[in-house]
């Protein structure tokens, strides 16, 4: 059990640091679209100058924020889970799977006008396509502004309007959010590793007023937006909340708090007594990955931090 956790939590790092690659600035040319979000550069290929009509998303958010807005208009895919079972990308060709490069042959034979990328992921090959003259640009979204900014950027890239998506996003978010409970969002137990408030996990616990213990912490940690936390820092926190990650991969939600039970700390927390520990994805709330993920991820915080009288995942398994 003991090697199938730390498996899992080596695998979660790693997905992490592809995630929060996003949010980072890396040393390779990037050609992108300026946004008050994002950085600018020297390189002047932007956007195509007219509507673009044929685009390739090598991002899943960028996949599906493309296609809400005109799915006429989405020609190739980056291959997701999220997207295993979507009617909407049935027959859109995959020009890549899981975390793999994409196949540049594939996204040059269907003819695009714009390629999207992640910023940090995507580097290279955005840069192989720049060199055979197609336009791309990177996006980066770490925060909920960021979210919206790279919607209303898509949706004039391709002549649509973002207003119907982005009038989605605000219902997502509590009306009237009040002063929330001190909350962990712990996304790795070994090490113990929590967002703080410079990635999208952790701006989008202060959207909804957490506590996060985290938020103005700063470490060594080399994934951005990130701090590795002491069992004994957990302990002076002691957080009425704690939000558990599953890793991608989906590991079963009792393997994961079966082995934080055997951390000597966990019996002494807060949010343990009391049962106050929720199971999130990884897609939604570290990972923002598809609007419907961001979604469940906000449903699922209101719950946790609004509504203690929902049953927590806690307590369908107790520790």
């Amino acid at each position: 059990m003991h090697r199938r956790w730390l498996l899992s939590a080596l695998a979660l790092l790693m997905s992490i640091v592809l995630a929060a690659c996003t949010t980072a600035t890396t040393q390779q040319p990037q050609t992108k679209v300026t946004n008050p979000t994002e950085t600018t550069n020297t390189n002047s290929q932007q956007l195509p100058k007219g509507s673009a009509k044929r685009v390739v998303a090598l991002s899943s958010l960028a996949a599906d924020i493309i296609s809400r807005l005109d799915q006429t208009k989405i020609v190739g895919i980056t291959g997701s889970r999220l997207f295993k079972n979507d009617s909407r990308f049935k027959d859109i060709p995959r020009v890549s799977e899981g975390q793999s490069p994409p196949n540049l042959e594939k996204v040059v034979a269907l003819k695009p006008d714009l390629v999207i990328g992640a910023e940090g992921f995507s580097n290279i090959p955005i840069q192989q396509l720049q060199q055979l003259g197609i336009p791309t640009f990177l996006t980066k979204v770490n925060n909920w502004k960021s979210l919206e900014e790279l919607t209303k950027t898509l949706a004039k890239s391709i002549d649509a309007d973002p207003q119907p998506l982005l009038n989605r996003y605000k219902t997502f978010l509590p009306e009237k959010p009040t002063q929330g409970f001190s909350t962990l969002a712990l996304v790795s137990r070994q090490p113990i590793l929590a967002p703080n408030k410079n990635s999208w996990a952790g701006d989008l616990l202060a959207k909804f007023q957490a506590k996060n213990i985290a938020a103005d912490l700063q470490g060594k940690s080399p994934i951005g937006g990130y701090v590795t936390l002491s069992s004994e820092k957990v302990l002076e926190a002691n957080p009425e909340v704690i939000i558990l990650v599953n890793p991608p991969q989906g590991n079963s939600e009792v393997a994961l708090l079966d082995s934080l039970k055997k951390e000597a700390f966990w019996q002494q927390l807060q949010a343990t007594k009391n049962n106050r520990v929720y199971v999130f994805d990884y897609f939604g709330l570290v990972n923002p990955g598809s609007i419907d993920a961001i979604e469940k991820a906000c449903q699922q915080l209101k719950q946790a931090l609004f509504a203690p009288q929902f049953s927590s995942i806690m307590r369908e398994h107790r520790v």
